[in-house]
């Protein structure tokens, strides 16, 4: 797979996309994994497997949202991407209304 030139805000825009896709119910966090890995990286899985230390099978698994890896492991295979694992409510108003008020907290920082 061929490397990706993107800017840096074309990278961020990507990573932005995605975790809000997630948050919205839309994609599960394989598809998080895979879509960055790919579009963001543009690395196969083998080469991303090797960075992070896990086989390409274990890569495999967690993109498909299978297996059972331990949040150490997670947490290495998102830190490339600038992703760490983390709890959010399972309810998407409570998402939203967290969201809302990280929102108005900025607002009155500026």
């Amino acid at each position: 797979m061929k490397r990706h030139n993107l800017t840096p805000d074309e990278r961020e825009k990507k990573l932005i996309e995605a975790t809000r896709r997630l948050l919205a119910g839309e994609i599960s966090e394989g598809d998080v994994l895979r879509i960055l890995r790919r579009d963001v990286l543009g690395l196969n899985q083998n080469d991303y497997a090797k960075l992070v230390g896990i086989s390409r099978r274990t890569l495999s698994d967690m993109e498909g949202d299978k297996g059972n890896v331990t949040l150490e492991v997670m947490n290495r295979v998102f830190r490339p991407l600038g992703l760490k694992v983390c709890l959010i409510p399972r309810q998407s108003a409570l998402i939203e209304k967290v969201m809302e008020k990280e929102l108005e907290e900025e607002r009155w920082q500026d």
